[in-house]
């Protein structure tokens, strides 16, 4: 089962050429599309990398952020389905600007089959986006968001889910922000596939705790997983600690990786 780069904060591979970064998050998950990206760069990187765009029957929305939906229009050719949670349609805001999905629901409609739901949902065979995540540990909520009698109020992003992938050796889990909490969405994972995560790859939203918050993260991931490919949301400084800490069981990734669940 292969993880694939289409979009991240950084290019990792100098062929082939023309990759482009920006700030956003996408990856292809066996033949399921996690995330676009945020201004069309992912659909480019992919067919720079071989893909076509227009290919994905499934497309799986971690939450409902500008910077994993920008770039979705490129991806709604021959009416894919677009798994997401219901919230992930909501008005959202950071210091008044909006952060939330470009574009509307009826728009996506439009050109594509959506599917919201709350519940963990087999997408692809062996491959479950996960819905709603409970959060016993610490979370990453971002902004505000407009409540349906128009009030503002801060959100939670309860929309963010992840990808989760059964093997043989265990779970391999892909993220898009993991608001939701790396540790939650672990032990979310865990708990529904009743099997133990052994590879986590994607945006953990570390660059929003403190440095102690992200030492307690690596303690208790210590020994727990045979890989941690960080991106995107992750931070340069917790990158350094959970090096630093994990040694060869982190790395650090971008567009154009390939990320391997033995």
């Amino acid at each position: 089962m292969q993880v694939r780069i289409l979009s991240d904060n950084t290019v990792v591979e100098s062929r082939p050429k023309g990759l482009v970064g920006e700030w956003g998050f996408s990856a292809v998950v066996d033949d399921v599309l996690l995330d676009a990206g945020q201004a069309g760069v992912a659909a480019d990187n992919a067919q720079r990398l071989g893909l076509d765009p227009s290919d994905f029957e499934t497309i799986v929305l971690s939450h409902g952020h500008y910077d994993h939906t920008g770039g979705l229009p490129a991806f709604l050719h021959d009416e894919p389905t677009v798994y997401a949670h219901p919230d992930a349609f909501a008005t959202k805001l950071k210091d008044g600007t909006h952060i939330g999905v470009p574009y509307t629901r009826e728009f996506i409609d439009s050109q594509a089959e959506i599917v919201t739901h709350r519940e963990p949902v087999e997408v692809a065979p062996s491959i479950h986006a996960l819905g709603e995540v409970p959060r016993p540990h610490p979370d990453n909520p971002v902004g505000d968001r407009v409540t349906p009698d128009g009030s503002l109020e801060p959100d939670p992003i309860i929309d963010d889910q992840s990808i989760a992938v059964e093997t043989d050796r265990g779970i391999g889990l892909v993220l898009g922000c993991c608001h939701a909490g790396l540790r939650n969405t672990i032990e979310y994972a865990e708990t529904v596939l009743d099997d133990e995560v052994r590879w986590v790859v994607g945006g953990t939203h570390l660059v929003a705790s403190d440095e102690a918050g992200v030492h307690d993260v690596a303690d208790w991931l210590d020994g727990k997983l045979e890989m941690l490919a960080g991106s995107h949301c992750t931070g340069v400084e917790a990158e350094r600690i959970l090096s630093a800490e994990l040694g060869d069981t982190f790395q650090s990734i971008g567009v154009g990786s390939v990320v391997e669940f033995e």
